[in-house]
């Protein structure tokens, strides 16, 4: 995927279309000083702007590969545009992370981007590990490398998403490992 490309003419769309976003997945980890390699986009997004994502995604030549109440999947015919994921934000948690995410630059400054804050993004991880415990290996190393780059996370906050999905013990765990 040409991430530079495909960033360009979403962040045009979305800014036209005022739609409601943060970038979060792989790309926003790598914003908040992870690394771990990615090979699409993922983005949150009001769930009353999804017709107009709809509308430009397909504009833009993306067919809709899934559908549900929680996610739409867009994939492009051609390999440069790639997939992009979006996580409809309905409830009142998802709707505050887009109204607490932050501008980044990328691209050595040429953009900007709305992005999910690691507290939030550690929250969808902590979701995801919830729904599916198999993703528990990958989500549980990109929540510890957040804990270990960011020392001044709210953790009241985050002891919020791990009651949530019943890991309480966990946030005790990794709270006290950042304390190490």
């Amino acid at each position: 995927m040409d991430f530079k490309l495909v960033l360009e003419r979403l962040l045009s769309g979305f800014q036209d279309k005022d739609i409601r976003y943060a970038l979060t997945g792989g790309f926003a980890l790598g914003l908040w000083g992870g690394s771990r390699s990615t090979v699409d986009l993922d983005f949150l997004v009001h769930r009353e702007d999804m017709d107009k994502v709809h509308t430009l995604m397909t504009g833009l030549g993306y067919e809709i590969h899934h559908h549900s109440e929680n996610v739409s999947q867009y994939v492009s015919p051609l390999a440069r545009f790639g997939g992009i994921d979006f996580i409809h934000a309905f409830r009142d948690a998802s709707q505050e992370m887009l109204k607490r995410a932050v501008e980044k630059e990328i691209f050595s400054g040429s953009m900007k981007v709305r992005t999910m804050i690691p507290e939030d993004i550690i929250g969808l991880k902590l979701q995801a590990v919830y729904n599916n415990p198999k993703r528990e290996k990958v989500d549980m190393a990109d929540i510890e490398m957040l804990v270990s780059v960011h020392k001044d996370l709210d953790w009241d906050l985050l002891k919020v998403y791990f009651t949530i999905f019943q890991m309480d013990g966990l946030f005790e765990k990794i709270k006290e490992g950042a304390r190490e």
